[in-house]
């Protein structure tokens, strides 16, 4: 959390919630690829492995905000797992939690899928991208 992600009310704006979302999903599966320089490997690579001319898009956003998270000088704790992987997509779940007393802030959903650059059809999942995926679905 940074103290500018702080909205008129004194929470952390909804906006940048969406924000904290991807920095999570990025940091447990890498930067899609092409987008920045080499650093600290992914936990699971996933975005950064996909082929040439692949992109990895968002299909939808569900969030629910349980109450509000409050700005903390330390980092927000977000847990993240797969639920519903199916032909041509998944779903990365997210949790994000006070830091400090570790109550239920957040509980999101994104719905993500693999497209064709050239093309914009939607890829299936392949194998290995499954594989990478089935120990952390929950």
């Amino acid at each position: 959390m940074r103290w500018g992600d702080m909205d008129a009310y004194g929470h952390i704006n909804n906006v940048q919630i969406v924000r904290m979302l991807e920095e999570a999903r990025i940091s447990a599966f890498g930067p899609p690829r092409g987008a920045g320089l080499p650093g600290i490997e992914p936990k699971v690579s996933l975005f950064n492995d996909v082929e040439e001319g692949t992109m990895a898009l968002v299909v939808e956003h569900r969030i629910r905000y349980v109450r509000t998270l409050e700005y903390r000088n330390v980092p927000a704790v977000v847990q993240l797992w797969i639920g519903a992987v199916k032909g041509a997509s998944f779903d990365i779940h997210y949790l994000v939690q006070d830091p400090v007393t570790r109550e239920d802030c957040v509980k999101a959903t994104t719905h993500l899928a693999f497209v064709d650059e050239g093309t914009g059809r939607v890829l299936r999942l392949t194998p290995e991208q499954k594989e990478r995926l089935a120990p952390f679905v929950a």
